[in-house]
């Protein structure tokens, strides 16, 4: 079985997240908004209680090394509400600064806000990428339909997380979870998470693998 995992918007608490991944070994996708990362650190929005603060893009490198990069879009718009011209440069002006930040190919696509439509889709494909990341539960979640409708196994925290990762074990699959790291608002989330990573990291049944290495033709 393989297991993927996905992580968005490019946010502080992904130090950690990535620090607890190269522990164990684990691969992850991280679905990054190029125009919205300043210099240095920012503030971008609350959780509740907890202050969202997103990465400085000089330290988006070192944070990230070793992970694969996707598309976010330039701004985290709802792209639906978009006009053609703006559409383009939103999902074709981010792949670019993405491949020169990273120096690496960015093939995958996340839709912000899990909203999209038929002219999206196409533009999504017409700017280069060879997948995208909705946040429909599908079972079983790969192979797709519609690569630019992959949809996903459950979020990090589902209350059946175990449950369902048992399920596509038994016959073999793709288990596909995903969410943002400023959900983790306490020491117990983290645990909880770090239980689950270093859980499949050892379970001989599994193998961490990237999004895009699924759709390589």
């Amino acid at each position: 079985m393989k297991v993927v995992q996905s992580w968005d918007d490019g946010v502080v608490d992904d130090v950690r997240l990535t620090e607890l991944l190269r522990r164990y070994g684990a691969t992850a996708t991280f679905n990054l908004n190029p125009g919205l990362h300043q210099p240095r650190r920012s503030y971008s929005w609350s959780y509740g209680a907890k202050e969202v603060w997103r990465l400085g893009q000089e330290e988006l490198a070192s944070v990230y090394a070793g992970f694969e990069i996707a598309n976010h879009s330039l701004h985290h718009p709802n792209l639906p509400d978009l006009a053609p011209q703006e559409l383009g440069r939103e999902v074709g002006d981010s792949r670019r600064i993405l491949q020169d930040w990273f120096q690496q190919p960015v093939r995958g696509f996340c839709y912000p806000f899990g909203t999209w439509n038929p002219a999206v889709r196409e533009a999504i494909r017409a700017a280069g990428h060879v997948y995208a990341r909705t946040v429909v539960e599908c079972d079983p979640a790969f192979p797709p339909s519609d690569p630019f409708e992959f949809g996903v196994s459950c979020r990090f925290a589902d209350p059946a997380f175990w449950t369902r990762y048992e399920h596509v074990k038994a016959r073999g699959g793709v288990f596909f979870f995903w969410g943002h790291s400023y959900e983790l608002t306490d020491e117990g989330m983290w645990a909880d998470l770090e239980n689950k990573i270093a859980g499949i990291s050892a379970d001989p049944a599994a193998q961490w693998g990237n999004l895009e290495t699924l759709f390589a033709a």
